[in-house]
């Protein structure tokens, strides 16, 4: 690689229990300053997270499920506005890795690995995970990070994807010459690029983060709890394969976890006294300062009367309703990340007839899905019935029981469920999408310009979810919408980390002598946001054929 002027190397990985990121990349965007505060906008981090993204999903590394992911997001975002930034935008997502991880990029992207949310005891632990990534973002700890780093060399982008996941294997069956290099290239630059949050930041990560959990009615004892449960790991006669990777280099320390107990005393004292002033200003029906401040903590006006409008389900009702759905997501991701679903099928089989107490709701949920993935949803179905019977109310197992119906050929059963269910959760992504799938499979015009109604809606709000435009795309080809088609495939091959392959599809749709003015200009906006990338990874020499495949080697 010829010496060149430091372009910006922004995307670090700010793990959780050892605080030591993966690693700066270099990519065709701004240059950094010299100064945390200018390294690059808020606008141009956002870019760096979405391009990492887009190319973990490319390697098959995002679980990429609507219920999955608007959980994540929804019980992040419950802590962002907590937070000392609740105006900071971020983008919380499920990794499909089994190892115990989660990290921070620019632009406030976190992302959590399947491993560890099925480690997790208790939401309380998962959102402890989630605040202290929170607070690394929040904090600046990333920009104070590469600041600190601008001595290296430039790196790649694609670099930053490998460090984050030098740990995992390549696809089954792969041996490639390529897929063996670029690994080694990765862990290379992990020797080399390694940085390492301060003491400080890490405790300020971990207070900043005690406080956010208290503040959004979690247990702020949960982030010393995951801290010791991980420490036992390595205590006398642990077998080094199921330790987790980030506690081998670095552990989590006594002292770490006493000093979060002893921070968690702290809140829950100043908590206990906000909350008696809340309690206080709703007797007596006081008028919130624009500013109204309590011990430890500055609340705004908004934030303070949403607290007073509360509805009069208690705090302990609250968290049981929360901790129900979290025990559901938790067994949907184990299912749902398992590699081997017959196995998986097995284990909730065999547990259910054997194991004394197994038989919880989600475990049984989990067997539905299980039996579903591994091909037997007839044998689902019944299973389905009965928890959906059960529990009419929870969207989760309603659709649960439409999936199995409609992958066992009961389609007509499961399309009239989803619809009956739109009417008590209008515009739920999820459930959008499973309908219009199982429209889908009707294969008729119809259906597919009900499917497209009903994915509209979903794309106008979120337009960077790879499966709904895939979707989308499909209802458009069998409705005869061959434009709309073109554009969406090109958006799906995009987020998917194939940026030649979608500005390709977008400029053959350009040919089209039949595009009306308003459906050109769409698709040559479109094509003007994605040639700087495209030509960004020809300036790499990376084919098309090698986007996402962490090739680094042809680097200039």
């Amino acid at each position: 690689m010829r010496n060149s002027p430091f372009i910006a190397a922004l995307t670090l990985a700010c793990t959780l229990l050892g605080g030591t990121p993966a690693h700066a990349i270099d990519t065709k965007l701004p240059e950094m300053g010299s100064s945390a505060a200018t390294i690059a906008s808020p606008e141009e981090q956002r870019q760096y997270g979405f391009y990492v993204l887009h190319e973990l999903r490319n390697q098959g590394m995002v679980l990429d499920d609507a219920l999955l992911t608007d959980y994540i997001n929804a019980l992040g975002y419950r802590l962002v506005s907590y937070s000392p930034k609740p105006d900071q935008p971020f983008t919380f997502f499920v990794v499909n890795d089994p190892s115990i991880n989660a990290f921070a990029l620019p632009g406030g992207f976190v992302g959590v690995n399947a491993g560890l949310i099925t480690t997790t005891a208790n939401e309380d632990e998962l959102a402890a995970v989630l605040a202290h990534e929170i607070s690394h973002v929040t904090q600046q700890h990333l920009v104070r990070a590469v600041e600190a780093e601008q001595k290296y060399a430039p790196l790649m982008v694609l670099a930053m994807v490998g460090a984050i996941v030098a740990s995992t294997h390549t696809s089954p069956g792969s041996t490639s010459n390529a897929d063996v290099g670029a690994m080694a290239t990765a862990t290379g630059l992990m020797q080399q690029m390694q940085i390492n949050f301060t003491r400080a930041d890490e405790e300020e990560a971990d207070r900043v983060g005690i406080q956010t959990l208290a503040k959004a009615n979690f247990d702020p004892d949960a982030m010393a709890g995951f801290f010791q449960r991980m420490q036992q790991a390595l205590r006398p006669g642990f077998d080094e394969n199921d330790v987790p990777a980030l506690l081998m280099d670095h552990p989590v320390t006594l002292k770490r976890i006493s000093e979060a107990k002893a921070r968690a005393l702290v809140v829950k004292k100043e908590e206990a006294q906000r909350r008696a002033a809340l309690a206080s200003a709703r007797a007596v029906g006081a008028q919130v300062s624009p500013m109204l401040r309590f011990p430890g903590s500055h609340i705004s006006s908004s934030a303070m009367a949403a607290e007073l409008a509360r509805p009069s389900e208690s705090a302990a009702q609250q968290h049981a309703r929360s901790e129900a759905y979290y025990e559901l997501m938790r067994e949907r991701v184990r299912v749902l990340a398992s590699t081997q679903p017959m196995r998986t099928a097995i284990y909730y089989s065999d547990n259910l007839h054997n194991t004394p107490g197994f038989g919880t709701l989600p475990n049984r949920y989990g067997q539905v899905l299980a039996l579903v993935r591994a091909g037997d949803a007839k044998k689902a179905v019944p299973l389905a019935l009965t928890l959906a019977g059960e529990h009419p109310d929870n969207l989760v197992l309603q659709l649960a029981l439409g999936s199995a119906e409609a992958m066992s050929g009961a389609r007509a059963a499961a399309l009239k469920r989803y619809t009956a269910l739109e009417g008590d959760y209008p515009d739920n992504r999820a459930l959008v999408l499973a309908h219009a799938q199982a429209l889908l499979q009707v294969n008729d015009l119809a259906s597919a310009k009900l499917a497209q109604k009903l994915l509209r809606p979903q794309l106008a709000s979120d337009d960077e979810d790879p499966e709904l435009q895939t979707v989308f795309a499909r209802a458009c080809e069998i409705a005869g919408d061959r434009v709309r088609a073109g554009e969406a495939h090109a958006d799906a091959a995009y987020l998917n980390g194939r940026a030649e392959d979608a500005l390709n599809q977008l400029k053959d749709l350009t040919k089209r002598s039949d595009l009306t003015y308003y459906q050109r200009a769409r698709i040559e906006a479109r094509i003007a946001q994605i040639t700087p990338v495209v030509l960004e990874l020809r300036r790499r020499k990376i084919r098309p054929e090698d986007q996402g495949k962490l090739a680094f080697g042809a680097a200039e």
